[in-house]
């Protein structure tokens, strides 16, 4: 790897109340979101982009929308963002109408750059329903988009995992027709990552030949049952982001994706003394 990468972060599956409503009754989804936002602002080097994949609100309604907006008001960096099952297309448009949408009615695609770095995110929300699935006209976009360039990489991104994890409650409702996505991404090899969430877990895996990870939510996570022992569950484990980093290089340059804690940590300490000994 050379040169200095470009930061991407990752943020997904928000769920933001209504003020002063708990998620479930349990989760204070807000107060989540804050610290993920002061873990963002203090984060060094500062990433060029946040990427919101989807489910930022949680009913939804105009209320909880009015208040996210309050809530991301004191991130420091750009970002954009794609609805999930738990969102509403076209109140997400209303709330944020400056982002460069791909069309006007319909699926809330879009792409930016970033330098070198093409970023695309697909809309998979299918609305009132848990699954997701890339329609006709989004597919369509996502090819001819992908086609307007043949040197420069690209990160994807959307809300529904187009794979299976293994917790069959949650892989039930993930994306429906991802054979025709992967269609299109085996004739574009300039997509680098594919980036989803929905799960609320970190996971990684490879997806029609492109690495593929699903981000961990700031607030509480879908239960890891691979047994399916328990009914739909969730845990409240530490919340964490994901930090997609391009590094220029031969071809399409190198992704490296790491998962960034969020919340205080003891540290940093040195490995080694002033006499250069290991501590």
């Amino acid at each position: 790897m050379t040169g200095h990468p470009i930061l991407v972060a990752q943020i997904s599956d928000l769920h933001i109340k209504r003020p002063g409503q708990l998620a479930y009754d349990r989760v204070d989804t807000a107060a989540a979101l804050s610290r993920c936002v002061v873990e963002l602002n203090r984060f060094s080097p500062r990433p060029a982009l946040v990427v919101i994949s989807g489910d930022l609100a949680d009913s939804p309604s105009k209320d909880e929308y009015d208040y996210l907006k309050r809530l991301l008001a004191p991130l420091e960096i750009p970002f954009v963002a794609i609805p999930g099952n738990h969102d509403d297309r076209a109140m997400l448009r209303v709330a944020l109408p400056s982002q460069p949408y791909a069309q006007a009615t319909g699926a809330l695609n879009l792409a930016t750059d970033i330098g070198k770095l093409d970023i695309l995110l697909v809309d998979s929300s299918v609305p009132d329903t848990p699954h997701g699935e890339l329609d006709a006209k989004t597919l369509t976009w996502l090819d001819a988009t992908l086609a307007q360039s043949k040197t420069r990489p690209a990160l994807l991104f959307l809300h529904h995992p187009p794979f299976a994890t293994g917790i069959s409650h949650m892989d039930v409702q993930n994306l429906r027709n991802g054979v025709d996505l992967a269609a299109v991404l085996r004739q574009h090899a300039r997509v680098r990552l594919l980036g989803a969430g929905h799960v609320h877990r970190a996971c990684l895996t490879t997806f029609a030949g492109v690495a593929a990870t699903i981000c961990p939510a700031p607030s509480h996570a879908v239960a890891l049952d691979l047994e399916a022992r328990y009914p739909p569950s969730f845990k409240i484990e530490p919340p964490g982001f994901h930090l997609h980093a391009w590094f220029p290089g031969d071809k399409y340059g190198e992704v490296v994706t790491h998962f960034v804690p969020i919340g205080q940590f003891d540290g940093p300490y040195p490995f080694f003394g002033q006499n250069g000994l290991l501590l």
